[in-house]
C-alpha cells in the first residue's frame, strides 16, 4: 500500500513540477517525498531481515535450552539497529506533520474553487499516506520496546557496550514530541483494548468448547429398527419451509392482482381523456406509481410519453387541431403500460427512426440493384436466342441455296433410313459431297 501511494506521489510531482513549482501544496508535496526518501535510503527492512536470521528458530531454542548455550545478535549491533528505529520514527512523525500541513493548504485551495479534481486526487493521496505513516508509527514503537527488553538481557549475559556518550530512551514517547506522543498514547491504548477484547474471546469460546464436550448425543440405534435421534433439524424444518413457501406464493397473488386492476383503471382513464392536459394529468400520475414498484421500463416509456404530451398541450392550447394525435397518443399509452410486442413508431427515439429508415434504404438499393441485375440477365438471354435462330436461320437458307448441300438434304432421310450399315454408303455420301 505504501508503495502504491508512493508512486501515486512521484507521478503527480512529474506532471506538476512545472505549471505548479510556485505553489505551496506543491512544496509541502516535495517536503513529504523528501521525508519518503530518506525513509528508503535508511534500508530499514534490510537490518531488520539481518536481525531476524541471526535470531533462533524453535528448533534453536530448544536445543539452546538444553545445552545452557545460544547464539544471539550482539550488542552492539542491537544498539545500532535501535539508533535506526528511532531515526524512522522521526521521521515518521516529520511525514505525519507534512502530510497534515499540505492536507490543510489543499483544503483552503478547494474553499478558493482552485483546481478542484487536482485537490481531491492530493487531498485523498495524503490522507492515505497520512494513515498508513501512523501505523508504520505505532509498529515501530512496540518494535522499539521488544529491542530493549532483548538489549538489557544480551548486555547482562554479555556486556559490549557501542554508545558510550549515548544512553537510549526508555521510551518512544520521551524521544518524540508531544503532539506525537499524544497520539501514541491514544492509540497503544485501543491496541491494549482490543487486545483484552481478544483474550476474553478467546476464554469464553475455550469454556463453551470444554462445556459441549460433556454433552452426549442420545442415540438408540439397533439392527432392523428405525433410528430414533434426539435432535433432528430436518424433520423440523420441513413444516416450517413449507408454511413460508405458502405464505409467500399467497403474498405475491394479491400484489400481481392489484398491479393488473391498476393498469385496467389506468387504461380507462388514457381512453376516457378528451384533451392531452387531462393525458398529462394522469401520466402524472401513474408515473410515480411505476417507480414506486419498480417498474423501470414502464417509467422510462410514460417519462417519454409525457414530454411529448407537454409539447402537444402547448400545441392545442395555441388553437391546432390535435384529435388525431390524441387517438394515436392514447394507444401508445395503453402499449407503454404493458410494452408487449413491437415499439409504435412514435414511440421509437429519433435515433431508432433514423436506423429503422437506413436499413430501409438499404435494403430497397439492395433489391433495386438485384432486380436489375435479373432484368440484366433476362435480355442478354433473350438476345442470345436471337441470335441463334438468326444464324440457323442463315445456315439454313445457305444449304438450300447451294445445289450440292441441296443433294445432302436430299441424301439425309435415305441415310437416316437406311442406317449406315456399310463403309460403301459412308464412301458414297461423301463423294456426294464432293470430298
Amino acid at each position: 500500500m505504501l508503495q502504491t501511494e508512493v508512486r501515486v506521489l512521484y507521478e503527480l510531482l512529474y506532471i506538476l513540477n512545472n505549471s505548479y513549482r510556485g505553489n505551496k501544496t506543491f512544496k509541502g508535496l516535495k517536503q513529504v517525498e523528501q521525508c519518503i526518501n530518506r525513509l528508503k535510503n535508511m534500508k530499514l527492512d534490510v537490518a531488520l531481515q539481518d536481525l531476524t536470521e541471526l535470531c533462533p528458530n524453535r528448533i534453536q531454542r530448544r536445543l539452546s535450552v538444553n545445552a545452557g548455550e545460544c547464539e544471539v545478535p550482539s550488542q552492539p549491533m542491537l544498539e545500532w539497529l535501535c539508533l535506526k528505529v528511532l531515526g524512522a520514527a522521526k521521521l515518521m512523525s516529520c511525514t505525519l506533520s507534512r502530510c497534515s500541513r499540505t492536507f490543510s493548504l489543499t483544503k483552503q485551495q478547494m474553499k478558493w474553487e482552485e483546481f478542484i479534481i487536482l485537490n481531491m486526487v492530493i487531498t485523498s493521496m495524503l490522507s492515505r499516506l497520512w494513515v498508513i505513516s501512523r501505523g508504520i508509527l505505532v509498529s515501530l514503537t512496540t518494535l522499539y520496546k521488544q529491542l530493549l527488553d532483548l538489549l538489557r538481557h544480551i548486555a547482562n549475559a554479555q556486556p559490549m557496550p557501542y554508545l558510550t556518550e549515548f544512553s537510549l530512551p526508555a521510551d518512544m514517547v520521551q524521544f518524540l514530541g508531544p503532539s506525537d506522543a499524544l497520539l501514541l498514547t491514544k492509540e497503544l491504548a485501543k491496541a491494549t483494548e482490543s487486545k483484552k477484547k481478544k483474550e476474553q474471546l478467546k476464554r469464553e469460546t475455550s469454556s463453551i468448547k470444554v462445556k459441549n464436550k460433556g454433552v452426549a448425543w442420545k442415540v438408540k440405534e439397533d439392527v432392523g429398527v428405525t433410528v430414533e435421534r434426539a435432535i433432528g433439524l430436518d424433520a423440523g424444518m420441513k413444516p416450517f419451509l413449507k408454511v413460508f413457501r405458502d405464505f409467500s406464493k399467497n403474498k405475491s397473488f394479491p400484489q400481481k392482482t392489484h398491479q393488473a386492476d391498476q393498469k385496467q383503471k389506468f387504461k380507462k382513464q388514457v381512453r376516457g381523456a378528451a384533451t392531452f392536459t387531462d393525458m398529462a394529468s394522469h401520466l402524472e400520475e401513474m408515473i410515480p406509481w411505476c417507480e414506486s414498484k419498480k417498474m423501470e421500463k414502464e417509467k422510462r416509456l410514460l417519462n417519454f410519453l409525457h414530454l411529448k404530451c407537454q409539447r402537444l398541450k402547448c400545441l392545442e392550447a395555441a388553437g391546432y387541431k390535435v384529435q388525431r394525435r390524441l387517438r394515436t397518443f392514447r394507444q401508445e399509452a395503453c402499449w407503454a403500460l404493458s410494452p408487449q410486442g413491437s415499439v409504435p413508431r412514435s414511440c421509437r427515439s429519433c435515433a431508432a427512426t433514423r436506423r429503422h429508415n437506413r436499413l430501409r434504404t438499404r435494403f430497397q438499393s439492395l433489391r433495386s440493384q438485384f432486380k436489375s441485375s435479373t432484368l440484366k440477365t433476362d435480355v442478354k438471354k433473350t438476345q442470345l436466342k436471337r441470335q441463334r435462330k438468326r444464324t440457323e436461320s442463315s445456315l439454313t437458307g445457305l444449304l438450300v441455296d447451294d445445289p450440292k448441300n441441296r443433294s445432302i438434304c436430299d441424301s439425309s432421310p435415305t441415310l437416316q433410313t437406311s442406317g449406315c450399315d456399310g463403309e460403301d454408303d459412308i464412301d458414297d455420301i461423301f463423294a456426294s459431297v464432293g470430298l
